[in-house]
């Protein structure tokens, strides 16, 4: 089949045209312009197709269909691209193919198959246009894209809480364990909001026309293309500034984004090396015998489960695990002193439960200082009980302190009837 596509991009301040031949036979040829600046996208989009077209040796008639790049982005830019290429192709009577801007950045992003790839992009006022998706290859090895989250709007300092909360809900429906690669200029836009630390970055900033092109083939090899006019910019911010009636009525500045999370929601999230420093502080807080950060990145490094608690923007409390032939042993555990009596250390213990029965293990084995009241009664409230003790275990002020042994079965029933199946799906442990 021959395919003659014209692609539009200009949802950024980058000015691009796209022309894909193909011949139906081997890869497709495309070749693009392009031109940086925001004012003159417009006068410069027509001129650059022109100059595509000749150096092929096509006329405006041997166009088969016109794609462009249909955001989120800038609102002019957007309205430019639309407008060209219902124009052109109204003109033409062919069709037309939107292609959403962020599925062009994460085509560019090289991601492998375990990939979700976070797709950030500047909406400028610290906001962020933000999608994330899976290659999941077809027969022929093709990668075609699962949309995780479809394009929103979000402020730029809960994109990695907000991400890393999705990331478990999004390897239970890949059905395999997915890390991030963060993708689009965003990221560059907001380092301080948005730390990248310790993540694979794909380095790709902006959509590209000629991605637009190749991204638009694959849609119209599926039959995906539509009449000009319905084709439409993808708009996900509902305005830029507050009416005259607005700000009459005190509204100042310009609208801003919903929180993608509840300010004071608690997320159950595996550790990994980028929670180290935090997890070390609150441990040093918790503790007069600390764990130190070297013990925790050892636990990561052997692989035992591991999980932080975020209260809203805050490290809740974490706890690790160490799993044991029969049964899985509680190694350490910690709530922040202002966030304790609020639910969070049994949401912990019941997250260690839950792995322990889907793990297989009979209980959860864990020790307690005599001296710490609090901790026993803690405990003792969700059903473990003493099955022995460790005599000089703990370091004390003046010698050693025993420990007491605590055990409870994994299926077994704690207070008001919850076992460890009722607590949330455990997220996945280790680094």
């Amino acid at each position: 089949m021959k395919l003659n596509l014209l692609a539009f991009e200009t949802s950024s301040s980058r000015c691009g045209v796209a022309l894909l031949c193909d011949a139906g036979s081997g890869s497709p040829e495309v070749v693009q312009l392009e031109h940086e600046g925001t004012q003159d996208h417009a006068e410069r989009l027509l001129p650059m197709a022109s100059q595509l077209l000749a150096r092929a040796g096509l006329a405006p008639a041997d166009l088969d269909a016109v794609a462009f790049g249909q955001g989120p982005g800038g609102f002019t830019g957007l309205r430019v691209a639309c407008g060209v290429a219902q124009g052109v192709a109204l003109g033409l009577g062919v069709p037309v193919l939107p292609v959403v801007s962020h599925l062009a950045v994460a085509q560019d992003a090289q991601a492998g198959p375990d990939d979700a790839v976070l797709v950030a992009l500047d909406a400028r006022m610290s906001e962020v246009y933000l999608a994330a998706y899976v290659p999941e290859p077809d027969l022929a090895g093709t990668p075609i894209w699962r949309v995780l989250q479809a394009p929103m709007l979000i402020s730029a300092e809960e994109v990695l809480p907000w991400a890393r909360h999705q990331l478990p809900v999004w390897s239970r429906e890949a059905g395999r364990a997915l890390s991030l690669r963060l993708a689009g200029d965003a990221w560059q836009a907001y380092p301080e909001a948005m730390p990248a630390a310790g993540l694979q970055h794909a380095h790709i900033g902006r959509p590209r026309a000629a991605t637009v092109a190749r991204l638009a083939r694959n849609d119209w090899l599926r039959g995906a293309a539509l009449p000009p006019e319905e084709a439409a910019p993808l708009y996900v911010r509902d305005k830029v500034a507050f009416t005259m009636a607005e700000r009459a009525g005190g509204q100042g500045g310009n609208p801003r984004a919903g929180r993608a999370l509840p300010e004071h929601e608690d997320i159950l999230q595996a550790m990994t090396r980028d929670d180290l420093d935090a997890v070390t502080a609150l441990e040093a807080q918790a503790q007069a015998f600390p764990w130190t950060r070297g013990n925790f990145e050892d636990a990561l490094k052997a692989g035992y489960p591991a999980c932080v608690l975020r209260h809203g923007t805050e490290l809740g409390g974490f706890c690790v695990l160490m799993p044991a032939p029969d049964v899985v042993h509680l190694l350490v555990i910690a709530v922040a002193g202002d966030l304790r009596r609020r639910g969070l250390g049994r949401r912990l213990v019941d997250w260690c439960l839950a792995w322990a029965e889907q793990s297989g293990a009979q209980g959860i084995l864990l020790e307690v200082r005599p001296s710490n009241q609090n901790a026993r009664r803690f405990y003792e409230r969700l059903g473990f009980r003493q099955i022995g003790l460790r005599k000089g275990y703990y370091p004390a002020a003046f010698g050693r302190e025993d420990a007491l042994v605590l055990c409870r079965d994994a299926m077994a029933q704690g207070p008001g009837g919850a076992s460890a199946r009722d607590a949330a799906v455990p997220v996945a442990g280790g680094a």
